[in-house]
């Protein structure tokens, strides 16, 4: 399974940003589990947000509703809309699918977030 993310780039504080992670290749499983995750300099990797295959959503604390994660199940697409960005949202953002019944878990290559304040 090979994860392609994009959407992410330079925002000033309040602004928004929207990414997007397909998964793609001949194991892909709509059962899985998708969702996003960042890290930002110095910083292990913590959650954000991560979406059930049946729509049920985890999200990190730190979201406090400015966030929202979705899936197309048919494209085997997740998204994050990311609104009310604030500075302390810099981070790369990794895109996760997690079949976990089958002990198969992938990352994306990371998206740059950077707010600016």
């Amino acid at each position: 399974v090979q994860l392609q993310a994009s959407g992410g780039g330079l925002v000033q504080a309040g602004g928004s940003l929207r990414l997007s992670c397909a998964a793609k290749g001949r194991n892909v499983a709509d059962s899985a589990t998708m969702g996003w995750y960042r890290q930002a300099p110095g910083k292990q990797r913590e959650l954000v947000a991560t979406m059930t295959s049946s729509g049920i959503t985890n999200y990190a604390e730190f979201v406090e509703g400015r966030f929202t994660v979705s899936r197309d199940k048919s494209k085997n697409t997740v998204y994050l809309q990311m609104n009310s960005l604030k500075p302390e949202d810099t981070a790369a953002y990794y895109c996760n699918y997690n079949a976990y019944w089958a002990g198969r878990e992938y990352w994306g290559q990371g998206t740059q977030v950077t707010v600016s304040s």
